[in-house]
């Protein structure tokens, strides 16, 4: 009897902790073919993944994730699975407060996630194919022009370079555009200190300068405003560095 009152006192407590979860933000879905494993949500928080909230999977391949978020934001959910890989998945998700919903499989952990509840997350899906597009044209350049190299064919090599010079230009110049058409959400400024932070200052200045006013004040908006000004002052250090040498030969000469 005493085993049996302790069971029942677990499956309360169990219960009550679960039925306790909170937060302005709420993640449900389903993995399908998911058995055994644990789903967690988390975040970047100073350069490590920290968990916000998971949840035990055991037979039912449904979730409900819960956190609280300030403001939209990049989270992932993270799927430790019970076998024999040697890695896990992870989904990057760009939540806003309110309710979402994520639904993938198990075999397609990434590539099948459909994810809705979230304009910044349906931005991104845009942004994402067409990048794609790119990534295979760059893949199929990098292809010819590894076969042209193997020939030796000066020619062609320089042609090739070039056009992935180009490509990349053409990726950037789509990014920066993207940015700035969409400056109302706060997926602008994190694709430019994410997809483009080598890009030339001047670019990632326009579009800081297009965001609205609340997107600037936001957490990607504050990131992409430090980064500038760290970029700036780099700048400004080696143009000054690279002009004490020039005045430093001049004088030696």
């Amino acid at each position: 009897m005493q085993i049996k009152n302790l069971l029942i006192y677990v499956l309360l407590f169990t219960s009550l902790l679960s039925c306790s979860k909170s937060g302005n933000f709420v993640l449900s879905g389903k993995v399908n073919g998911l058995r055994k494993g644990v789903i967690y949500l988390q975040k970047v928080e100073d350069t490590i993944l920290v968990n916000l909230d998971s949840v035990v999977v055991d037979g039912d391949p449904e979730f409900e994730l819960y956190a609280d978020l300030k403001e939209p934001q990049v989270v992932y959910l993270t799927l430790e699975k019970v076998d024999a890989s040697d890695f896990d998945d992870r989904i990057l998700i760009f939540a806003e407060p309110g309710e979402m919903t994520l639904n993938t499989s198990l075999k397609n952990f990434q590539s099948q996630a459909a994810i809705t509840g979230s304009e910044n997350q349906l931005k991104l899906d845009e942004y994402n194919k067409v990048l794609r597009r790119f990534n295979d044209e760059n893949l199929n350049l990098i292809k010819k022009s590894f076969e042209v190299r193997k020939e030796d064919h000066e020619d062609s090599i320089i042609f090739y370079d070039e056009k992935i010079q180009n490509l990349i230009k053409r990726r950037y110049l789509y990014t920066v555009n993207f940015a700035m058409n969409n400056k109302t959400y706060e997926i602008a400024p994190y694709l430019a200190v994410t997809e483009i932070f080598d890009a030339n200052v001047k670019y990632l200045d326009t579009i800081y300068k297009s965001l609205e006013p609340k997107i600037r004040k936001s957490k990607y908006g504050k990131v992409l405003k430090d980064y500038i000004k760290e970029r700036k002052n780099t700048d400004l250090n080696q143009q000054t560095m690279t002009k004490t040498i020039s005045e430093t030969d001049s004088i030696e000469d």
